[in-house]
C-alpha cells in the first residue's frame, strides 16, 4: 500500500532537499488522510490509485490549462513544477494500457453489449471502466464516441 511508504519516503526526499519531491509526496499523504476521512476508513489499494489518479488528473488538466496561455514565459515555471509532479505521481500508478489495447477493449464492449447508438455510450464506457480501471476516461469517451458514430 501507498500510504505505507509515504512517510519513509518524504524522510527520503526531506534528507535529499528534494523540494519538489517532498512537496508533492506531502500533498499525496494530505489527499490520502483527506479521502480516509471522508469514507471513514483505512483505503485499500484501489482506494488509493483513485487518489493518486485524482491528483495526477489535476496536474494534467493544469498543464493544459498553462500551456494554453498566450504569454508561455510567464507560466513556464509553473508548467515545469506541474510536469515533475506529475511524474512523481505517476511512480505509483501502474503503466497506463496502450491505445491498441483501449481500441480492442472497446471493440468488445460494443459486441457484448450490442451497442449501435450514441446512447449506449455510457453503457459501454461502464463496462470498459470495469475491465480496466486505469483507463483515462476522456480518452476513452472519444474513441467510444468516434465508433459508435461510425
Amino acid at each position: 500500500m501507498i500510504a505505507n511508504t509515504l512517510t519513509q519516503k518524504i524522510g527520503e526526499a526531506m534528507k535529499a532537499r528534494d523540494v519538489i519531491r517532498l512537496s508533492t509526496l506531502r500533498m499525496l499523504s494530505s489527499a490520502f488522510n483527506y479521502e480516509k476521512i471522508a469514507k471513514q476508513h483505512e483505503l485499500n489499494n484501489e482506494e488509493e490509485l483513485s487518489v493518486v489518479r485524482k491528483e495526477a488528473k489535476k496536474r494534467k488538466e493544469a498543464i493544459d490549462a498553462y500551456e494554453k496561455v498566450t504569454d508561455k514565459e510567464s507560466v513556464k515555471e509553473r508548467i515545469d513544477q506541474e510536469t515533475k509532479e506529475l511524474a512523481i505521481l505517476q511512480e505509483y500508478l501502474p503503466p497506463e494500457i496502450s491505445q491498441e489495447e483501449i481500441i480492442k477493449l472497446v471493440d468488445l464492449a460494443i459486441v457484448e453489449l450490442g451497442a449501435s447508438t450514441i446512447s449506449d455510450m455510457g453503457k459501454v464506457i461502464g463496462l470498459v471502466k470495469s475491465k480496466s480501471p486505469g483507463v483515462d476516461g476522456s480518452t476513452l469517451a472519444e474513441m467510444v464516441k468516434q465508433k459508435l458514430l461510425s
